[in-house]
């Protein structure tokens, strides 16, 4: 498919365009610019052990040599090494991968290759690049929930390159393993793409969906050879190792070139507060996670999604200290467009994207009548029809403009792109670097601007260019030992086959403790040769945590399926009254049951919005693991969260006036997890100077900067986590800080931020007291998600508090915790 790009101006000039058009504030949005030079290619021959067919097919697509690192990993994988290929986009990887699994089909004739994504739109994509390869007996096919019935027989029979993500696997493969025993027993190669989108809860879950692949493999009499394909991240062989249960070597030297990228640091200019302000009722304050799920992600394909609501009305409809981000992507998206720019914007909620495009479309057919018809949305939650148009409608250059969510940052090959937006910070640098390098392929340059969200992590980091730039990068944060993961993997284990005491070697230490549990329970029925699952269907286990089945969002006058939300999500984004945005339509919510999971709505155009409000409790179940540090003390351990949705406010487009508050019924969540805290003396505080009447307000203040500063640390983003603050817990007897996983059983993030607890503090003291704001502001301690309407919130005793902290812990490592 033909792809056009019409841009007449270089990165340098584009950049210099977007800033001149700036008129709102002298100060430049500009804090920095990075030059990423252009690296030369290093190519290495093909191995000698390539066969002529299969090395023809590539140098027919135009590929003459690989790269050394493509080379490299090949090599290791064709001898029988577990290897995990980390290197940046557009550098090939797919060639790493496909270059042993063809060569191996093209040798046996009965071998098999499995090949993971985290997304369909990622499988298509390789179907179509193995299908241009013309190799005969090949027959890849997808294997996924949109695959029709009637072809799925063939594909099981005929198939020699299976394209499916771990869902369908966890779901129809290994559950009917008798029927794909064949396939299993001819396995050669397991290749897991972008396996850097493996973590948290989702990531556990899918270490063990691996590990049952392996024990069905085994039971069939192969071992085949895994080949993992990453972004840059930290630690990339000891992450694959988790999520394989396997030593793995890593490939990490990229030899592939690249062309040159300018890249941008943006920060919205500040604008006056408006002229009057809403009050709140105080409560005691919370930042609740959105459980007991996880936020999408990536998945990678939904973990943007959560923030819909409360993102938009922090920008839009609180009172305003920068410009919203939304309001800065949407008008840079359209002067890119307008000067002939193939822009891809990157939004973090699905309600974000549709309002950067609406708003986008608006400016452009205003200037000229018809483009804004060239510039779309695209988002998870889409009927496949409409995602697979808008995918092809950007390919042939029939879109010059496409506001995303993450569900683009994987997935199709975006040839041809000159510029990316990124509308807030997404979460980790491997997906920052993801999504800027969707630009600039076939080493053409690039522009990429991070447009900073008022949140304390965006503002730290525009600031701080060498937390993005610098040569560290997040390590996979993944946890198959949670209990809360590896019970039901064990029972879907046993359904498949009994378990044996090898079996149990396979999953880990803690399986055996927890079989015994099961067993206890009635779940698992021990037998001599094994252990079996002893009920009738299988278990019903999900993998991305989201706490049920989606909800499907239906017009009521019609019964027309306008698309889905997570379960998860839908107290917040689903509530009766809500207001929901589909494709630049508004829609309010009629009603809603969980139970048949299926939300009615009917179009409306409201001058209004809605914000839910909730409540979040917090009991301490045990500790694991504490410093003493005099009058500070720091913990780990599990905690009970409880969270119930109990209103909402309506609150006018404009201004952000509170209409009203509307009471809501729906059910209370339950959480078990792990949770990170610090407790202080009052009698510290009042030394630092901090009076007992101002102690909600600055723990409140510090425990939401705190939650926006973790994933500078730890690969998480703040709606994977949640947190509580109070002057007096019940259980600490002190002043108290709570961050807790918003997972049940953990995720890994709350264990990461114990043992960083000195660097995520000290940045956490900095980008408050850095902050250019008098009292408290978005970009240092208001938070999008407090169930509280951000009050109290006292930002200069904040800092004290942890001046506190960071004054009495021990320096890293000098005191063991007990």
């Amino acid at each position: 498919m033909q792809c056009v790009t019409s841009t007449a101006f270089g990165p340098t000039e584009l950049l210099h365009r977007l800033r001149a058009r700036t008129t709102v504030s002298a100060v430049s949005p500009v804090t920095h610019i990075e030059r990423v030079p252009a690296r030369e290619g290093r190519p290495a021959p093909w191995p000698t052990w390539t066969d002529p067919v299969v090395r023809d097919a590539f140098t027919a697509q135009g590929i003459t040599a690989p790269w050394e690192h493509q080379a490299a990993a090949a090599t290791l994988a064709r001898e029988g090494t577990h290897v995990v290929l980390a290197t940046g986009t557009a550098s090939g990887k797919s060639l790493a991968y496909q270059l042993p699994a063809l060569n191996a089909l093209a040798e046996d004739p009965r071998a098999t290759v499995l090949y993971l994504s985290p997304t369909k739109a990622l499988a298509a994509d390789q179907l179509r690049s193995l299908r241009r390869l013309g190799l005969d007996g090949i027959r890849p096919a997808t294997f996924d929930g949109d695959t029709p019935r009637e072809e799925r027989d063939w594909i099981r029979q005929h198939s020699r390159f299976l394209l499916t993500n771990p869902d369908m696997l966890h779901h129809s493969l290994l559950p009917g393993h008798g029927r794909w025993g064949v396939f299993l027993r001819r396995l050669r190669y397991v290749v897991i793409d972008e396996c850097h989108t493996y973590r948290g809860v989702f990531g556990s879950h899918v270490a063990h969906v691996l590990r049952r692949l392996r024990r069905a493999t085994l039971r069939y009499g192969s071992s085949p050879t895994f080949i993992l394909a990453s972004a840059t991240s930290g630690d990339p062989a000891g992450s694959a190792s988790r999520l394989t249960g396997l030593p793995v070597t890593a490939v990490t030297e990229d030899g592939s070139p690249s062309g040159a990228m300018t890249f941008a640091l943006w920060e919205p200019p500040l604008l006056p507060p408006p002229p009057s302000s809403a009050a709140f009722a105080t409560r005691p304050s919370a930042s609740p996670a959105p459980a007991p799920r996880p936020s999408p992600s990536p998945s990678p394909s939904s973990s943007s999604g959560n923030s819909d609501i409360s993102e938009f009305l922090l920008e839009e409809d609180a009172p305003p200290i920068r410009r919203s981000a939304l309001r800065e992507t949407a008008d840079l998206l359209t002067d890119s467009v307008v000067a002939g720019t193939r822009t891809l914007a990157f939004i973090r909620s699905r309600r974000g994207a549709e309002v950067v495009a609406s708003l986008t479309r608006q400016s452009l057919n205003e200037a000229v009548p018809g483009l804004g018809d060239r510039v779309a949305a695209y988002r998870g939650g889409y009927l496949r029809e409409d995602r697979r148009a808008i995918e092809r409608a950007l390919l042939s250059g029939e879109l010059l403009g496409l506001a995303s969510t993450n569900a683009l940052e994987l997935g199709v090959d975006l040839t041809g792109l000159d510029a990316v937006l990124i509308c807030g910070y997404p979460g980790t640098r491997a997906s920052l670097w993801q999504q800027a390098g969707r630009a600039g392929r076939s080493g053409q340059e690039a522009l990429a601007v991070l447009i900073a969200r008022d949140d304390p992590l965006d503002t730290y980091l525009v600031h701080h260019p060498e937390a993005i730039f610098g040569p560290d990068v997040e390590a996979t944060v993944l946890d198959p030992g949670n209990p809360y993961v590896l019970a039901p993997q064990l029972c879907c284990a046993a359904s498949e086959a009994p378990l044996t005491p090898a079996d149990l070697e396979l999953f880990g230490e803690p399986a055996g403790a927890i079989v015994g549990q099961l067993v206890t329970e009635g779940v698992l029925r021990k037998r001599p040769s094994g252990f079996y699952w002893t009920h009738r269907g299988r278990p019903e286990v999900d993998l991305r945590g989201t706490g049920g089945a989606p909800v499907s969002v239906v017009e009521a006058a019609t019964g027309r399926l306008l698309g889905t939300v997570d379960h998860g999500s839908s107290h917040v984004m689903l509530h009766p009254g809500a207001v929901h945005l589909h494709q630049g339509v508004s829609y309010v919510v009629d009603d809603l049951d969980l139970e048949d999971a299926i939300a009615l709505v009917h179009q409306e155009e409201p001058d209004w919005t809605t914000h839910a409000r909730d409540v979040t409790n917090l009991s301490v179940v045990n500790v694991r693991s504490y410093v003493d540090a005099g009058p500070v003390g720091l913990f780990l351990g599990d905690v009970d969260v409880t969270n119930q949705v109990v209103s909402y406010q309506r609150r006018r487009l404009r201004s952000g006036e509170i209409i009203d508050t509307r009471p809501l019924d729906l059910p209370v969540r339950e959480l078990r997890t792990v949770a990170v805290w610090f407790t202080v003396s009052p009698q510290a505080l009042v030394a630092a100077g901090v009076e007992p009447s101002e102690f909600p307000g600055a723990l409140h203040a510090a425990e939401h900067a705190g939650i926006g500063l973790l994933p500078l640390i730890a690969t998480c983003d703040r709606w994977d986590i949640g947190g509580l603050s109070t002057a007096n817990h019940a259980d600490t007897e002190a002043p108290t800080v709570f961050v807790y996983d918003g997972h049940p059983g953990g995720a890994g993030f709350a264990e990461r931020a114990y043992r960083t607890a000195a660097e995520w503090l000290g940045a956490t003291r900095e980008a408050i007291a850095s902050c250019v704001c008098e009292s408290g502001c978005p970009s240092c301690v208001q938070s999008p998600k407090c169930g509280n309407g951000n009050n109290p919130l006292n930002k200069p005793d904040a800092v004290k508090v942890l001046d506190v902290v960071l004054n009495n812990l021990p320096i890293p490592g000098s005191l063991p915790p007990r």
